[in-house]
């Protein structure tokens, strides 16, 4: 595969020369194709004339500019297209003609209409990994709109989240959003590897319900498996403990010993080492199904010390725990842990601090050569480009 695309290049990555082209808004498919920029993709993001839904999603803003929007675009060219413009639509085609992968999260069968679906872009390329991101997927489901929220309720999510004895509530952020992004990335590196093997490219379909009932892992086993349907249990675990918040002399502290040796530690630290060997507590199964009565022995421990000191202390044992933090409370840690979560994308006053690709790679780093667009900002380059003829090796 060859770098087509004419205007400030991305870096060298293990994505070097993959053409993307970016028909998907809001948050799945923009996160998942900022993923494969930051790894070199070169992506172009088309957007219809009024942009991406998030560019007014506020407050917070950065410089009068959607947090939302700038946390999910970087490494990007915009190009405003209306589809419903004849002129655009074919610009839109071409575009995906050219590219290697198309990424659209489109109602199923909204870009019928313009010659963008999977079939007819296979038909003039047939090497396109053309990856759909939708709600409910293709088949009965599929005019139903899509959104996190509405797939927290429906997958079950929202009934494992809250108090035993109060409402359900939704995760704080879109987790079946961005766990769909990266299960669309998964599905297009395969699928490149597939086109690199063969020659042929494929559709990848993603869809939030299934990432969801995936996402879930051992409560969507526990009712497969085992017929059980889960509850919400607070902050508790149904299988482990103490794997839960509680309370020190200060403020809660999260203690995770999910295993025996974790918990013998666990009570070593506290001073308590005779209740490791407490035949109730002594075997997971045993803490799980007494817990009641092993956690306000703990706690008594606890709180003769605060939340800090306490995690500190054991961790140094092994013993896995953390503070509750507030999200500058989880930079600051991250940065502590010499993990640099924040990266300065673009220059002077287009630089953009955003959080950094979270895989590190021995060889091939990810790259953030472009702070997130303006809309349209590489609209007429990218016309330009689309007009010349395509030379038979700007292809791979």
């Amino acid at each position: 595969m060859t770098n087509a695309v004419p205007v400030g290049q991305a870096p060298g990555g293990p994505l070097s020369g993959v053409l993307v082209a970016d028909f998907s808004r809001v948050l799945a498919g923009p996160y998942a194709t900022m993923l494969l920029a930051d790894l070199g993709a070169d992506v172009v993001k088309v957007e219809s004339p009024k942009g991406d839904d998030t560019r007014t999603w506020t407050p917070p803003v950065r410089d009068e500019v959607s947090t939302y929007y700038l946390g999910v675009n970087r490494g990007k060219r915009s190009i405003a297209l209306d589809l419903r413009d004849q002129a655009d639509a074919e610009t839109a085609r071409e575009l995906a003609r050219r590219a290697h992968v198309l990424v659209e999260n489109f109602r199923p069968g909204g870009l019928d209409k313009y010659g963008l679906d999977f079939a007819s872009v296979r038909a003039a390329n047939p090497g396109i990994v053309y990856a759909s991101i939708s709600g409910f997927g293709s088949g009965p489901g599929r005019h139903v709109p899509g959104y996190d929220l509405m797939v927290q309720a429906i997958s079950g999510l929202m009934s494992l989240t809250g108090e035993p004895d109060g409402p359900p509530y939704r995760a704080g952020i879109s987790v079946f959003d961005v766990m769909a992004g990266n299960h669309a990335v998964i599905g297009i590196l395969a699928a490149l590897r597939h086109r690199e093997a063969t020659g042929q490219g494929q559709h990848v379909e993603v869809n939030l319900l299934s990432s969801a009932l995936t996402g879930l892992v051992n409560h969507s086993s526990a009712y497969v498996a085992g017929g059980v349907v889960p509850f919400r249990m607070g902050n508790a675990h149904p299988s482990v403990f103490p794997y839960e918040p509680l309370p020190t002399a200060d403020n809660d502290l999260i203690v995770a010993a999910a295993n025996d040796g974790q918990f013998r530690r666990l009570c070593e630290v506290l001073g308590i080492p005779e209740v490791a060997d407490d035949p109730r507590f002594a075997a997971n199964a045993g803490r799980t199904a007494h817990r009641e009565e092993l956690r306000p022995v703990l706690v008594e421990q606890l709180a003769k010390r605060g939340a800090v000191e306490w995690f500190e202390l054991l961790v140094e044992a092994g013993v896995p725990s953390g503070p509750i933090n507030t999200i500058d409370g989880g930079f600051a840690m991250a940065e502590r842990m010499g993990l640099d979560p924040v990266v300065e994308v673009g220059e002077g006053d287009r630089a953009v601090p955003t959080t950094r690709h979270p895989i590190r790679f021995s060889e091939t780093p990810a790259g953030y050569a472009l702070p997130p667009p303006e809309l349209d900002e590489h609209g007429a380059e990218l016309r330009r480009w689309l007009t010349v003829p395509e030379k038979e090796d700007d292809r791979g």
